[in-house]
């Protein structure tokens, strides 16, 4: 064997995104134990920092010791045991994601299932909360699958008039757009570092409210996952003195060098500003779009309900998507996605997240992906995509 040496990537897919060179200096500090006090310090800063981003400052907030998809499960398993009701909205892939790891811990799921590409409908998941007493209402914010945006402050309402705990899947969300925990008081919502965050994934923070340990808390049977588990989780995490008050319990080997990545990220976006980076990441999706649509190009989301840092667009009639990819890939180095589920083959996912999120990033995806489109002999003009872009970028003064 000889030691791998990746190639270097631009990463503007659904995620990962691109790692900035402070994150991945951190992830090459030296290794400390996970009961070190040095440690057992910066597990408290990544906690109140959690709460910060999230605006949670009443939730346990921990990041899990897996990727965003962790989150989920995490959510399903600890909140709901055989019997119970959940209410899942499914608006692409991970909504459906939700209701299969529902269904997984034994709850009677009951789907409300939109067209890829729309946003959730608060008024048919109101309708299905109130057919039966509902333990959980779960959606999800952001949809990666196909760049959709729901209102999480109207369905963690809804949730809460009918009795019912929210989990809200944040995965694509934070970091990017507004996530606000307190102002929704919403129950659980979870995400992932890879996405806005810019760290490598492999680690998946997680809020949970009062309502929501108290109903772990209260179960009448185990969780169903181990590792995953809050009641145990917290005897590591739950502070200094452990959520028993005896001491810090070891639990797991906590990923040291990826949490170091993690808090290294988090000090990065507070430099910058919270408010900063949402307005960021809106700025480069209105330039993009600009490209895209004076290339000749549409957007599968309506313009109320995209997000900006995952955009969807529509591949041509006679395109070979997979080829635009492949095209992207050899000349320019840069990854864009493909669609998945139900829109495969239909769209390219192109992601402006973290540190992908800036102009030249936006000016590289238009110049490659009008060149790959150029190539399958379709008239595209990579001129005024890019004059369109700079425009847009050129209202809201330099980035």
């Amino acid at each position: 064997m000889q030691s791998f040496q990746p190639p270097h990537r631009i990463l503007m897919g659904p995620g990962p995104s691109d790692v900035s060179p402070r994150v991945l200096a951190a992830l090459a500090r030296p290794t400390i134990g996970h009961l070190d006090p040095a440690f057992q310090d910066l597990m408290e800063e990544i906690k109140a920092a959690l709460q910060r981003l999230f605006n949670a400052p009443d939730h346990a907030c921990v990041p899990l010791p897996a990727p965003g998809t962790a989150g989920m499960e995490a959510a399903m398993m600890n909140l709901l045991e055989p019997g119970d009701r959940c209410v899942v909205a499914v608006n692409g892939a991970f909504g459906g994601r939700m209701a299969d790891m529902a269904g997984r811990a034994g709850a009677t799921v009951v789907t409300v299932d939109h067209d890829w590409g729309q946003a959730v409908d608060v008024a048919r998941c109101e309708a299905a909360l109130a057919e039966a007493p509902t333990k959980v209402l779960a959606f999800v914010h952001a949809e990666t699958s196909t760049g959709a945006k729901s209102d999480a402050a109207s369905l963690c309402g809804i949730a809460r008039k009918h009795g019912a705990l929210s989990v809200v899947d944040c995965v694509t969300s934070l970091g990017g757009i507004v996530v606000d925990v307190a102002g929704w008081d919403a129950d659980v919502v979870y995400s992932g570092t890879q996405k806005c965050l810019s760290a490598p994934p492999g680690l998946s923070p997680i809020a949970l409210s009062k309502r929501a340990q108290a109903a772990i808390s209260g179960r009448k049977e185990k969780v169903r996952n181990w590792l995953l588990d809050f009641n145990l989780l917290m005897s590591y995490w739950g502070g200094p003195d452990g959520s028993g008050g005896g001491g810090r319990t070891y639990h797991h080997t906590a990923p040291i060098n990826a949490l170091y990545g993690l808090h290294e990220s988090l000090v990065a976006i507070f430099e910058e500003g919270q408010q900063a980076a949402i307005v960021r990441h809106a700025r480069m999706h209105e330039a993009l779009v600009a490209g895209i649509e004076a290339a000749g190009l549409s957007m599968l989301v309506a313009a109320k309900d995209r997000l900006p840092q995952l955009n969807t667009v529509i591949v041509p009639d006679g395109i070979d998507e997979a080829a635009v990819r492949a095209h992207a890939l050899k000349a320019w180095d840069l990854e864009i996605g493909a669609g998945i589920g139900a829109l495969k083959g239909r769209v390219w996912r192109i992601g402006l997240m973290g540190a992908s999120a800036t102009p030249w990033h936006v000016r590289l995806c238009l110049t490659a992906l009008c060149e790959a489109l150029a190539a399958q002999g379709l008239a595209v003009d990579a001129k005024a995509a890019l004059a369109a872009a700079d425009k847009q970028l050129g209202k809201a003064g330099p980035a």
